[in-house]
């Protein structure tokens, strides 16, 4: 059986990320030892994030600073920027799934608001939406009617999360729910580091017709804490033409519909 590819920098970051939540503190040599890298990569890894802001160094490791759990807004605007062409190319791509007459679900992310003016090109459409970017991004559509989904406010992602959010989706009948990822792998589905971000997406998924990843190729081979769902259980999965051709055939072999776009640039 072929082993897993090696994690990306900013896979790693990640990683070591959300280890520090749980830790609040480690050492070099435990962090190189769990990500299967060199002591040097780890140091490097360390270096980026501490020049972010979000961890410090220690003697012989490191730890979390204190306002590393948030994620104020000017770097949601620049994660926005990163794996542009993919996310444009991805959205576009998943809007054709969306007809006339529609209600949409429309997680939190990046990549999923890039999907609304899209969208808006269909008649007599609904967006419901945990993301209060996605909300602010659709008060320019006015022929779109907004529903937000309420819930306790998560401001590292500027979405609603929890059971009231969750509840808010039970209620509605969804014809069709874009989920988006920052880890998904063919072992574990997708997952995520939250409880609560668990709780919502699986809400969005009993409530809808037909379910949809929207997830680039950079973020696979990652995986968190909490499992939302397997690969097979959406029953469309677009990302970009960088996904490797293992992880495409395994989906295919799955029944997964898998559209796989080329993005620009």
């Amino acid at each position: 059986m072929a082993s897993d590819p090696p994690l990306i920098p900013e896979q790693r970051q990640r990683e070591l990320l959300r280890l520090l939540r749980g830790a609040g503190a480690l050492g070099i040599r435990h962090l190189a030892d769990h990500l299967g890298v060199s002591h040097m990569t780890v140091r490097r890894d360390i270096a980026a994030l501490e020049a972010d802001g979000r961890v410090v160094s220690v003697q012989g490791g490191v730890s979390l600073t204190e306002r590393a759990g948030v994620e104020p807004p000017r770097e949601r605007a620049s994660r926005a920027l990163l794996e542009l062409p993919r996310k444009q190319a991805i959205a576009a791509a998943a809007a054709q799934l969306v007809g006339d007459d529609s209600v949409v679900f429309l997680d939190a992310g990046t990549t999923c608001e890039a999907l609304v003016p899209h969208i808006a090109l269909r008649r007599d459409v609904t967006i419901v939406t945990n993301d209060f970017f996605a909300v602010a991004t659709l008060r320019g559509y006015p022929s779109i009617q907004t529903i937000h989904t309420g819930g306790a406010v998560d401001a590292a992602s500027g979405s609603a999360t929890g059971p009231l959010a969750a509840a808010t989706l039970g209620a509605l009948a969804i014809d069709v729910a874009f989920l988006s990822t920052g880890a998904w792998d063919r072992a574990h589905g997708v997952t995520t580091p939250e409880l609560d971000k668990l709780t919502l997406k699986r809400a969005a998924m009993d409530a809808a017709s037909v379910c949809v990843l929207v997830a680039d190729s950079t973020k696979y081979g990652a995986s968190e804490r909490f499992k939302v769902a397997p690969l097979d259980a959406f029953d469309v999965v677009v990302t970009d033409d960088g996904l490797d051709e293992i992880a495409a055939a395994d989906l295919r072999d799955r029944g997964v519909d898998l559209r796989s776009v080329h993005a620009a640039g």
